[in-house]
C-alpha cells in the first residue's frame, strides 16, 4: 500500500511540474530574438530593397546605444534549439543577395561596430561574376573576419514555383559551391523572396539545414517553427529610426495550430486562425492587418483566434501582422506570408 501511495504522489508531482512549465511557457518564450534583413546599402535607385546610409548609421547608433545584445544568428538558433535563455532585447542582423555595396559600404561599418552579421548568397550571380555581385575574394574575406555565410540556393528561383527534386539540386549545388569556394557548407537558409511551402520546408531538413528563414514579420523564441523563422525586412520607406526601434524592441507572441498550415494558398481569401498560447494579458487588444486590405475582422473563443479576411489576395506574396500590447510598452509581433499561384 505504501508503495502505491508513494507511486501516486511523484505521478501527482511530475503533472504539477508539467503544468506549471505549460503555464509558465509565454514567460519563457519572452526569450525570443528580432532578425533584421537589409539587402543593399547606398544604391538609390532601387529603393524598394535599398537603405540609405544615413538611414543605417542610425540603425548602428542605436543597435550599440547600450539597449541591445547584437549576437551571431548562428549562437541564437542554437540557444532556441536546446531552450537555453537569451538575454533581453536580443537582436540578429542579416543581408540577403551579396550585393558589392554590402562589401563597400555596410560591412566597414559593421566591422568598426563590432556587429555580428549574417550574409545569405545565391550562387550563380557569384560564379557568373555578376555586375554589382560581391566575388568569391571578397567572402573569403569576410569569412576570415567572421562573418557567418549562408545559403539562398543557387539561382534565387521561386522555391514555391519549382518541382521538390528541383529544390533539392538548387539547395544542394549552392551548398557544394559554398564548400568549394569557402570551406564549409552553410547550416542557415534563407528562402529566395521569403516563399516556401510545407514541402519546400522538409526538403530544407532533408537537405541538413538547422533552420531556415521567410520574409515576414515576427520575433523568434522558444518552440517557434525553425524552417519558418520570421525576419524584419528593412529598406528605404520601412528603415526609419521609429520603425526599427519598435522591431528592435518588439516581443514574440507565441501561438500554435496555425491554419492554414501550408503558406502556398489552395483557398482564397484563407480561413486564417491561430491559437495564443494560455497566460498572455491583454488578447482583447490584439489586432491583424492583411496586405491591401488593413485591418481586419478578428473572432476569439478563448486563446483562439479566427482572423477574417474579406477579399482574395492577389498573384503572388501578401501577408497578415497580428499584434498585441506587451510589458514596458513594448509589442507582441506575430506574421505569415502568404503565396498564391498565377
Amino acid at each position: 500500500m505504501e508503495v502505491c501511495f508513494s507511486r501516486l504522489r511523484l505521478a501527482l508531482a511530475r503533472m504539477t511540474c508539467f503544468f506549471v512549465l505549460f503555464a509558465a511557457w509565454p514567460v519563457l518564450a519572452a526569450d525570443g530574438a528580432v532578425v533584421f534583413m537589409y539587402h543593399r546599402f547606398g544604391e538609390n535607385d532601387v529603393p524598394t530593397t535599398n537603405i540609405r546610409m544615413e538611414q543605417f548609421d542610425a540603425h548602428l547608433l542605436e543597435l550599440k546605444s547600450g539597449g541591445y545584445n547584437v549576437l551571431p544568428l548562428p549562437e541564437i538558433i542554437a540557444r532556441l534549439k536546446k531552450g537555453t535563455a537569451l538575454p533581453d532585447r536580443t537582436v540578429a542582423l542579416t543581408i540577403d543577395d551579396a550585393y558589392r555595396s554590402v562589401y563597400e559600404k555596410a560591412w566597414p561599418r559593421l566591422r568598426a561596430a563590432k556587429l555580428p552579421f549574417t550574409i545569405f548568397v545565391a550562387t550563380d550571380p557569384i560564379d557568373r561574376g555578376q555586375r554589382n555581385y560581391m566575388t568569391w575574394d571578397q567572402l573569403r574575406e569576410l569569412k576570415a573576419s567572421g562573418v557567418n555565410i549562408g545559403n539562398q540556393s543557387r539561382s534565387h528561383p521561386h522555391l514555391v514555383s519549382l518541382g521538390l527534386d528541383q529544390v533539392r539540386r538548387e539547395l544542394r549545388s549552392a551548398n557544394a559551391r559554398l564548400a568549394k569556394e569557402l570551406g564549409a557548407p552553410a547550416d542557415l537558409l534563407a528562402y529566395p523572396f521569403g516563399e516556401y511551402s510545407q514541402a519546400v520546408q522538409k526538403v530544407a531538413a532533408a537537405v541538413g539545414f538547422t533552420a531556415a528563414f521567410g520574409q515576414h514579420s515576427g520575433v523568434m523564441h522558444v518552440g517557434a517553427p525553425m524552417f519558418g523563422l520570421p525576419r524584419f525586412t528593412l529598406n528605404e520607406t520601412y528603415g526609419g529610426i521609429d520603425r526599427f526601434r519598435l522591431a528592435a524592441n518588439a516581443l514574440p507572441l507565441p501561438v500554435t495550430d496555425v491554419l492554414p498550415s501550408d503558406p502556398v494558398l489552395q483557398v482564397n481569401p484563407p480561413a486564417f486562425g491561430f491559437t495564443v498560447r494560455p497566460g498572455l494579458t491583454s488578447l482583447a487588444q490584439l489586432a491583424c492587418f492583411a496586405s491591401g486590405q488593413g485591418r481586419t475582422k478578428l473572432q476569439r473563443l478563448g486563446n483562439r483566434v479566427e482572423v477574417r479576411v474579406t477579399e482574395p489576395f492577389p498573384p503572388g506574396r501578401s501577408r497578415i501582422n497580428c499584434t498585441m500590447p506587451g510589458p514596458d510598452r513594448r509589442w507582441r509581433w506575430f506574421g505569415m506570408q502568404f503565396f498564391v499561384p498565377d
